[in-house]
């Protein structure tokens, strides 16, 4: 089992636009590869798929897999959450303690994820700009957590027309988006093959906490962010 988390964190983020944090080797490596175990585990039951664009059925350059209550999935029947796998029909499997503490500890909000999106990034994998918007809790942040080879994500704003920038993700780095970021557009251009021996087979897992029905009415807890 992977039992981080229990130093507390000292370490303040980097603000990469209003609402979107990064904390940069956040991830002992002792940590990433014990939290590597526990993935590698639940895929052996809920194995990677392809998912395909809405209606052109062209598929992601990316191979996927979810774990918790709800998995997001896409066909041509377009974007939506499933409690199934789309291939077995078999629920998914939980989502990993070590990430159930990390959301806790860096969001402060008041209800749990209900959906662990698992992202493998090969070759020339890439995410296109796109809005994390098929949540009822919008007001929930996105929490995700890099395994494996670097990866240049690119971030902007509400539109297409608003500008973007782009910082390097590392294996062991964790990237908030919440508040005013909560629906920016944001993605992945490349990844740096070969950058980290982490994941077998080479690549990079991106595993993303979201809340995906909306939470009841309760206090949250201290935002360590601080904003």
């Amino acid at each position: 089992m992977c039992n981080g988390l229990q130093r507390g964190f000292k370490t303040s983020p980097f603000e990469i636009r209003p609402g979107a944090f990064l904390w940069r080797s956040l991830l002992t490596r002792q940590e990433q590869l014990a939290l590597l175990l526990e993935v590698m585990g639940r895929v052996s039951r809920a194995p990677f798929f392809q998912p395909l664009m809405p209606r052109t059925g062209k598929p992601f350059s990316v191979e996927m897999t979810n774990f918790g209550n709800l998995g997001w999935v896409s066909d041509k029947g377009g974007y939506r959450y499933e409690p199934r796998h789309p291939d077995s029909g078999k629920i998914w499997p939980d989502i990993p303690p070590f990430l159930l503490r990390l959301w806790d500890e860096l969001t402060r909000y008041r209800a749990p994820p209900e959906a662990c999106l698992v992202n493998l990034y090969r070759g020339r994998a890439r995410m296109g700009l796109h809005q994390d918007r098929d949540e009822a809790a919008l007001d929930a942040p996105v929490l995700s957590t890099s395994l494996g080879d670097e990866a240049v994500f690119r971030v902007g704003g509400f539109t297409r027309k608003e500008p973007t920038s782009s910082v390097a993700l590392s294996s062991g780095d964790v990237v908030l988006l919440s508040g005013p970021a909560r629906l920016c557009r944001h993605g992945i251009d490349r990844i740096q093959a070969g950058s980290s021996n982490l994941v077998p087979g080479g690549g990079r897992i991106n595993l993303t906490l979201r809340r995906v029905n909306a939470a009841k009415n309760e206090t949250a807890g201290q935002d360590l962010t601080g904003r």
